[in-house]
C-alpha cells in the first residue's frame, strides 16, 4: 500500500521499498495550460554544476543512461526512470519541478500529484492541489537526495519567476533565446487522465538504451539556438611588441684581460625604453645594486626577503597592480561577497554557517517555535505571535529551571534565527527521542511534542533537576559553546554535569559523587566531585561542549 506524503515529509527510499530501479510520476493538469516538467541533477552544493544532468524534452536522458524522460504513461503527465545505484556520485540530489510554458498561475491547477512506483507497486504519493499556491509559475515537487542513503523528500515550494527563477536558484545561466517560428495552429494535448490507466511499468535489470519516446503533453518548441561561448584571451596580460633595433655599426671590442681567451661578444640588444644603439648603462659601484631599467619593478635589496604573497621587486603598498594605498578587491564586489552569499535552498532548515539557521516555513505546513528575540532577519510574510505556556507550564518551568520564552513563527517566508554567536546543530527526529536542556535549545518545528522529564539526581546542565524531551517527526535545533563532540554510551561514561549538552531518551542518567569524608578534611578538592554516569544498549549517545554552563 503506497504512503501518502504531505508536504515537508521525508524518508528513507530503503524504508519505501528495497529496489533501486524506479519508476517516477508526475501529474498536474489545468484547463488551458501547458507544463514543462523536468527533472535537475545537482552536486553537493545543490548547484547545476553539470549541464548534462538537466533532463528535460530537449536532453531526455543523462550520460549513463541513470536518469531518463519516459514522457506521459499510465495516467501521469509525464515519468522518469531513476536508477540510483547508477548515478555518479558528483549527483547528491535529484530535484523534480514543473513549470508553466505560457501565461498562467500555478493556484490555477487541479488535484495532482508526485508518486514513486518500484516493481510495479506504488510505494510513495504525494499529493498536492492549486489551493497550497498562489502567483508561482514554478514548483518544486519533490527531491531525491544523498544523506548517507538516498531517501525522498515532498517538497512543494514555488518560485514566481517560472523557469529562469528555478534555473538561477539551482545556479544555471539562463540563455538568450530567439523567437521561435510561427507554428500552426494545433489542438493542445488533454492532461486528463484515461479512464483506465495502465499499470506502471516494472523494472527489473536495465534493458538496452533506447531513444524514448517525446512526451506527447509538450508541443516541443524548436530548439532555442545557444548563444556562442564567449572566447576566452589568449594571454592574461596585454602583449607589448618593441620596435626593432635597426643594425647599428659595432664597436670595436676591448682586448680580452690577461691570460683568458678571446670571447666575441654577442651584439647588445636594448631594452625596453632605452634608444636603440645607445651603450649599456655603466656598472654600479661595488656593493650596490644596478638600477632597474624603466617600467621594472626593482629588486629587492640585499638581505631582505619579500613580504608574505608578494613577489619579489614589488614595493609595499603595492600588489599585482594596484597603487599603495588602495585597497586589493580581488576579482570585484561580487566576488568578496560570493562565500557569504546565502545558502541553497530546497531543505525546510538549512543552516548558513556555524552561527546562522534559515527555516522555510513554506515547507512542512507547521509552524516553528523559537526562542524569543532569537530572530535576525526574515523574508516573506511571515507573522511572530507570543507562545504562552499557561499558568501550569509556568508553574513547572519555573519548579524545573527548564522553563523556555517561546514565539511562534508562521506564514510563507524564511526566517533567519541566531543567538550570542553559539554554534547551532540541526537534529532530526524521526519518531525517535532525544533529550536536551532548554536553555541548550534554539528552535523546534511545532509538530514535535515536548515535555520536562525528571532526571535521578542533581547535576545536569544549569544545576537543575530536570531536562527536556522531544519526540516525534520534526527537527530540533541545539546550540553548543564551540564544535560539540557525541560519544557512545558504554558502561564506564562519565561526563561534567556542567558541559552535557544532550543525550538519547532511552539512556539511563546516574549521578556518580566522588566526595569521601576524609576527603573533606583537607582544603579544597579537585573541582570534578559530581558526574553523570550514562548507561544503556548499544547505539545511545552523548553530546558534550567544550565549554562548561
Amino acid at each position: 500500500m503506497a504512503r501518502e506524503f504531505q508536504r515537508g515529509h521525508k524518508a528513507k527510499i530503503s524504508d519505501l521499498t528495497p529496489g533501486t530501479d524506479l519508476y517516477v510520476g508526475v501529474q498536474i493538469a489545468a484547463p488551458g495550460l501547458t507544463f514543462d516538467i523536468s527533472c535537475f541533477g545537482l552536486d553537493a552544493n545543490e548547484q547545476l554544476s553539470d549541464d548534462r544532468y538537466f533532463i528535460f524534452f530537449n536532453q531526455p536522458k543523462s550520460p549513463e543512461e541513470s536518469i531518463q524522460l519516459l514522457g506521459a504513461q499510465s495516467g501521469d503527465t509525464e515519468s522518469f526512470r531513476v536508477t540510483l545505484d547508477r548515478i555518479p556520485a558528483a549527483i547528491q540530489k535529484l530535484s523534480f519541478t514543473a513549470t508553466l510554458d505560457g501565461s498562467g498561475q500555478m493556484s490555477q491547477i487541479g488535484p495532482g500529484y508526485i508518486r514513486i512506483v518500484a516493481g510495479g507497486e506504488e510505494v510513495v504519493r504525494y499529493a498536492f492541489t492549486g489551493s497550497e499556491f498562489t502567483t508561482e509559475r514554478a514548483v518544486m515537487l519533490g527531491d531525491f537526495y544523498l544523506k548517507d542513503v538516498w531517501r525522498f523528500a515532498a517538497v512543494g515550494q514555488g518560485f514566481d519567476g517560472g523557469l529562469d527563477a528555478l534555473l538561477k536558484n539551482f545556479g544555471g545561466e539562463v540563455a538568450e533565446e530567439e523567437a521561435p517560428p510561427a507554428a500552426a495552429p494545433a489542438a493542445a494535448p488533454g492532461f486528463a487522465p484515461p479512464a483506465q490507466a495502465a499499470a506502471p511499468p516494472a523494472f527489473g535489470a536495465p534493458p538496452a538504451a533506447q531513444a524514448p519516446q517525446p512526451a506527447p503533453s509538450f508541443a516541443a518548441p524548436p530548439a532555442p539556438t545557444p548563444s556562442p561561448a564567449p572566447q576566452q584571451p589568449m594571454h592574461a596580460a596585454p602583449t607589448i611588441a618593441a620596435p626593432l633595433a635597426p643594425q647599428m655599426p659595432q664597436a670595436p671590442q676591448a682586448p680580452s684581460p690577461y691570460g683568458q681567451p678571446h670571447q666575441p661578444q654577442q651584439p647588445h640588444q636594448p631594452q625596453f625604453g632605452q634608444v636603440p644603439g645607445q651603450g649599456a648603462p655603466p656598472a654600479p659601484p661595488f656593493g650596490q645594486q644596478a638600477p632597474a631599467p624603466y617600467g621594472q619593478p626593482a629588486p629587492t635589496p640585499y638581505g631582505q626577503q619579500p613580504p608574505v604573497g608578494m613577489p619579489p621587486g614589488v614595493p609595499q603598498g603595492m600588489h599585482q597592480g594596484v597603487p599603495q594605498g588602495v585597497p586589493a578587491t580581488g576579482a570585484g564586489l561580487q566576488a568578496a561577497l560570493q562565500p557569504y552569499k546565502e545558502a541553497a535552498t530546497g531543505q525546510r532548515w538549512t543552516p548558513q554557517n556555524q552561527q546562522l539557521m534559515r527555516v522555510d516555513l513554506t515547507m512542512g505546513g507547521s509552524g516553528v517555535l523559537a526562542r524569543q528575540g532569537s530572530m535576525v532577519m526574515y523574508q516573506g510574510k511571515v507573522d511572530f505571535g507570543y507562545k504562552s505556556a499557561g499558568f501550569v507550564g509556568r508553574a513547572v518551568g519555573n519548579a524545573t529551571g527548564q522553563e523556555m520564552q517561546l514565539m511562534r513563527c508562521t506564514g510563507r517566508g524564511q526566517v533567519f534565527l541566531a543567538e550570542e554567536g553559539s554554534h547551532l546543530h540541526p537534529i532530526e527526529l524521526q519518531g525517535d527521542a532525544i533529550c536536551v536542556s532548554a536553555e541548550s535549545v534554539l528552535a523546534f518545528d511545532e509538530s514535535l511534542q515536548y515535555e520536562v522529564r525528571r532526571v535521578e539526581g542533581h547535576g545536569i546542565p544549569g544545576g537543575a533537576l530536570f531536562t527536556m524531551q522531544f519526540q516525534g517527526t520534526g527537527t530540533v535545533i541545539v546550540k553548543t559553546h564551540g564544535t560539540p563532540v557525541v560519544l557512545p554510551v558504554t558502561p564506564t561514561t562519565f561526563a561534567d554535569c556542567n558541559a552535557v549538552v544532550a543525550w538519547s531518551a532511552a539512556s539511563q542518567v546516574i549521578v556518580s559523587s566522588q566526595v569521601r569524608l576524609r576527603r573533606n578534611a583537607y582544603p579544597g578538592h579537585s573541582g570534578e566531585t559530581v558526574n553523570l554516569q550514562f548507561r544503556g544498549a548499544p547505539g545511545n549517545f552523548i553530546v558534550i561542549q567544550p565549554y562548561e554552563v
